[in-house]
């Protein structure tokens, strides 16, 4: 949750143009930005003088851009394979498919973001464009856990796992994690916000402090149930392995590698996640509207490198989607080639 206006002072709103003010390099907006004082000084290094052109950029702006292009053009990818593909239609794909399309609409968000701040000036613009990226962030990390359910019932429930009942129990996450997503994105728009009140403000502007810490539980209820299964997963990985082993009377050497590859990539997964998103979920209920913007441009943008990690973890590591990328691009794909189908429990 989520990219968004970066406010530095609860008397003294900066004179830059943090992510999502709908205003940049001076200029204020009446009826939210107090005047600051001719004599008082800036509190973050980010802050911009007014002395300097009016349309000078704040080069955190421009990593958030560049970020959020990057992103788009990978989630892009995904999106175009598994809707052209009429063999991804499994319910993996479908969560995959979910995951991409939350993190482009979050990669759009970040773009538009950047536009609006230094092209065009409107409040209800801003509080849509924040709306916008709390929303798809929000999916993206709900689709996560969605993705983690799949691959724990893979697991446990590996003979009934291609029934009607997991496509329906998938269809279903979908429906709530989307839900969700979309009411936490209309909030801003609706009236949750801190134009009217600026002492209300969080580090992310408009977002007012009880939004952010909502925000910010949630994120921490999501990131302890993914542990909590990722945990369970490894148990039941080791223990097939183990008794797959038991099964040819020995204990091989492949069976430590298996095992062992397989924790190490679940500990990659959680541990990626973990690092780009803790560091700006604490930091929003620690951090203050008074505090350096940069603080908050430093543990934002390594939380938007999550959407740009996500497509290489979850989709091109995939087979069918590596097969179906050479179709797409090359067109020179020799279909007496066999790809094994991979369920989700492989990792």
């Amino acid at each position: 949750a989520l990219a968004s206006v970066i406010s530095t002072s609860d008397s003294e709103p900066p004179e830059s143009a943090p992510a999502l003010s709908g205003s940049h390099s001076g200029r204020k907006r009446a009826g939210w930005q107090p005047p600051a004082p001719a004599s008082s000084a800036p509190n973050s290094s980010l802050e911009l003088s007014s002395k300097l052109p009016i349309f000078t950029i704040n080069p955190w702006d421009i990593m958030l851009c560049i970020s959020g292009t990057i992103i788009a053009c990978e989630n892009a990818i995904v999106v175009a394979i598994i809707f052209y593909t009429p063999n991804l239609r499994t319910p993996m794909f479908v969560l995959i498919g979910s995951l991409a399309t939350a993190d482009l609409l979050a990669g759009v968000g970040l773009i538009l973001n950047f536009v609006f701040q230094y092209v065009i000036q409107s409040e209800t613009i801003s509080l849509i464009t924040v709306g916008f990226l709390v929303a798809s962030f929000t999916a993206s990390v709900s689709s996560l856990l969605a993705i983690t359910v799949d691959r724990y019932l893979s697991l446990y429930n590996a003979l009934t796992y291609y029934s009607e009942k997991t496509a329906l129990c998938i269809h279903m996450m979908l429906i709530i994690t989307w839900g969700v997503s979309l009411c936490l994105g209309l909030l801003p728009v609706l009236g949750w916000n801190c134009l009217e009140d600026y002492s209300s403000c969080s580090i992310v502007r408009p977002l007012t402090k009880s939004n952010v810490t909502l925000l910010s539980a949630s994120f921490f209820v999501i990131f302890i149930l993914m542990l909590h299964l990722y945990i369970k997963i490894c148990k039941i990985v080791c223990r097939h392995a183990h008794q797959i082993a038991l099964q040819q009377h020995f204990l091989t050497a492949s069976h430590y590698v298996a095992t062992k590859k397989g924790v190490s990539t679940l500990a990659i997964i959680l541990g990626t996640f973990g690092a780009s998103w803790l560091p700006f979920a604490i930091y929003c209920i620690v951090g203050d509207s008074r505090y350096p913007a940069v603080y908050t441009y430093a543990t934002l943008l390594p939380a938007t490198y999550n959407s740009m990690i996500n497509p290489i973890i979850y989709a091109y590591r995939n087979q069918e989607i590596q097969r179906s990328m050479w179709v797409l691009f090359c067109g020179c794909f020799q279909s007496k080639v066999s790809f094994r189908s991979r369920s989700p429990s492989d990792v």
